[in-house]
Order: structure tokens, then C-alpha cells, then sequence
């Protein structure tokens, strides 16, 4: 099960200069609309000291990180629902993906031309919003037209199926995203679902600033983020120009230049745990001398259906999760002694994983 973040925006606003950074694939990222026109696709590991900390405890051979998909998408334009700028073509890429990260410039620059002529997050932030609501609109009344049909029998379920539709229409007629709809039974979540909305994905958006603005901000955040947190989302502040560059650098340089800057960490790795988390994904480790690796599960996840990322043998054969919860395992300082601890305990089917827990399957076929 491969997690798809697709990464859009308005042309010029430096989408392809971040996918860049984040997968340091060296791809176009011109100054002209329409640069990127096939989706580029970038697996990214997803940092975590904890990783690093239980390979490093168990000298481990090999150590691996789990992973997200970021998908490039080419910038949208006024019209792309109407086609406009190969629109219809770029919203086919949008429904391939698990999640939206909604590129933003809020940052000042003659040498770079915006696509509207000025710079305005909250104006950017509605045309995309506004083109993904049209062409949900779309969709959904072509459903609607199709379940209508099959209701003249008198079909209870498809009258209620019909209803649901209708209501679907009316909030994107008042231009909230779908996501704002919370389906009240099991036969709406799944409609919902099976209509493929765009607007029904998670958003999360990253204002794009200049490197002095990069701990302070500025106006344009502050106005983006008081929009984002209407509609319940997070704005993740990185500039661009800067993420490529330290993409570029061995991590002793990173190191020594980002505390030039005043900065911690990368802030592209902000931007890939702030996706990890906006699909609601969680990590649990398998750990040995041989192999210590990270796993990526949604929250919520049984033993059974962790063990299935491993192996599908360990799912179908499961038997039990001999789990240490991390923390365990890090104050303990090996399995052995969390055992002898009485800190490694046995679990079974009906057991919901959680973030960091530390896990061997047991399991036969």
C-alpha cells in the first residue's frame, strides 16, 4: 500500500523547486508556466531519530526508513476545471493521490513572474480550491443523474443514495470542500468514497517564503494561516531556494549550514512528517543485528494487518505480536532485558498497533 502526496499549486509558485529538495531528482523548474506537464514521482524516506537510535543500539547491518510517495503535479490555472491549461489532465493526477500539499508563494520577487501578475496567497489558495470544487461539482451531478434514474423503481437505497448526492452538491454549491461532509452511516462513507472526489482528500499547505522570512514569516503566512485553520489544516513555512541547496550538501555541510541559519533541521523534514501525519499514518519497527526497519501502517491498524506489511504468509499465519513499546526498548537497551523486565508483552489479533511500538510477529504457515 504505497501513501501518494501530490504536490500542487499555481504555476511559478515552487512546487518543482520543493519536490526538488525533497527527492534531489534535479528535474526543470523554470521560470514559465506549464515547466512540469507529466507528473514527476519521488519516494522520500521519512526522518525518524527513532530509527536511528534502536539501529544504533542493536548494531544493527542494515537499517531501513519508511517511506512517502510525492507526486509533482504541473500548476493549475483559472479554467483547469473547464480544461484550461491541460486542466482536465492535471486534475487526473490529483485523484491518484492519498493527499493534497498545497504549494503557496508568499514571497515578493520581480525576477519571477506570477501567473496573476501580483502576489496573493489567499487569491492563489482559492483558485485552486475553487477549480477542485468545479470539477467535484461535475462529478457529482453525474452521479446523481445516473442514481436518480435507478430511484424511479422506488429502490429504497438508491432514494437515499440520491439524497445523500444532493446534499454532497449543495456544500460544494457553497464552495466548502467535501471534506467539511461527515457521512452519518456506513452506506454514505463509502459513496463518498467511491466518487473519488478531489476535494475530499486532506489538504496541507506550504507557504513558500523567502530565507530571511524563514523563522519570522510574514504577512502572506500569517493571512494563509488564518485560512488554513478555517477549514482545519496546517501551513508548513519553508523556503524553497533553501531546501534545494541543503538537499545538495553532504550532512556535515547541512549540519554546519543549517546552524548558520539558526535552524534545527531541514525544514522539508518538517513538511514530510507534517504529510506522514495529515494521512494519519503511524510507524512501528522491526529490529535486529541483521535488519532494524520502519514500518508505515494507518492509525488504527490491528496486529494482524502489521504483520501483512512484513509478509502476507505473516498475516494469514499470525499468531501473535510480541511488542515493546519503544521507550521500553530504548531504557532497557535490548530485547533480552525487556523481556526479563516483563516489558515485552504478547499480544493478539485484536490488538491495535501504536506509534513506535516494536514488534516481532509470530506467526505460521
Amino acid at each position: 500500500m504505497g501513501f501518494r502526496c501530490g504536490i500542487v499549486g499555481l504555476p511559478n509558485v515552487g512546487k518543482s523547486t520543493i519536490f526538488n529538495a525533497l527527492t534531489a531528482a534535479a528535474i526543470d523548474a523554470e521560470n514559465y508556466p506549464f515547466c512540469t506537464i507529466e507528473p514527476n514521482v519521488g519516494i522520500v524516506p521519512v526522518p525518524d531519530g527513532r530509527l536511528d537510535k534502536l539501529a544504533e543500539l542493536v548494531r544493527t547491518r542494515n537499517k531501513v526508513a519508511t517511506q512517502m510517495e510525492f507526486v509533482d503535479i504541473a500548476g493549475l490555472v483559472r479554467g483547469a476545471s473547464q480544461g484550461e491549461g491541460l486542466g482536465n489532465q492535471f486534475l487526473g493526477h490529483i485523484r491518484q493521490v492519498d493527499a493534497i500539499v498545497h504549494v503557496v508563494r508568499c514571497f515578493e520577487d520581480d525576477n519571477i513572474v506570477h501567473v496573476d501578475g501580483s502576489v496573493d496567497p489567499l487569491r492563489d489558495r482559492e483558485v485552486i480550491n475553487t477549480e477542485l470544487i468545479i470539477a467535484d461539482l461535475d462529478t457529482v451531478e453525474k452521479r446523481l443523474t445516473k442514481t436518480r434514474n435507478l430511484a424511479k423503481s422506488g429502490d429504497k437505497k438508491m432514494l437515499a443514495r440520491a439524497g445523500f448526492l444532493e446534499q454532497v452538491r449543495d456544500v460544494l454549491d457553497s464552495g466548502r470542500p467535501a471534506r467539511s461532509i461527515t457521512p452519518e452511516t456506513p452506506d454514505q462513507e463509502e459513496m463518498l468514497r467511491d466518487v473519488f472526489l478531489l476535494t475530499a482528500k486532506p489538504v496541507l499547505y506550504v507557504a513558500n517564503v523567502h530565507e530571511e522570512e524563514l523563522v519570522g514569516g510574514n504577512r502572506y503566512v500569517d493571512e494563509l494561516t488564518r485560512a488554513a485553520e478555517e477549514e482545519d489544516a496546517s501551513v508548513v513555512m519553508i523556503a524553497g531556494n533553501i531546501e534545494q541547496e541543503l538537499s545538495l550538501l553532504e550532512p556535515e555541510e547541512q549540519q554546519e549550514f543549517l546552524a548558520e541559519m539558526g535552524l534545527e533541521e531541514p525544514g522539508l523534514n518538517r513538511l514530510i512528517r507534517a504529510g506522514y501525519g495529515l494521512l494519519e499514518l503511524i510507524t512501528f519497527f522491526t529490529v535486529g543485528e541483521k535488519e532494524t526497519r520502519a514500518w508505515t501502517i494507518k492509525r488504527g491498524t490491528l496486529a494482524p494487518g502489521a504483520a501483512g506489511k512484513i509478509h502476507s504468509d505473516f498475516e494469514r499465519g499470525f499468531i501473535r505480536a510480541e511488542v515493546i513499546a519503544y521507550d521500553d526498548y530504548i531504557a532497557c537497551g535490548s530485547e533480552a532485558r525487556a523481556r526479563e523486565k516483563g516489558l515485552m508483552r504478547s499480544e493478539g489479533r485484536e490488538y491495535v498497533v501504536k506509534d513506535g511500538d516494536c514488534i516481532l510477529f509470530r506467526f505460521n504457515v
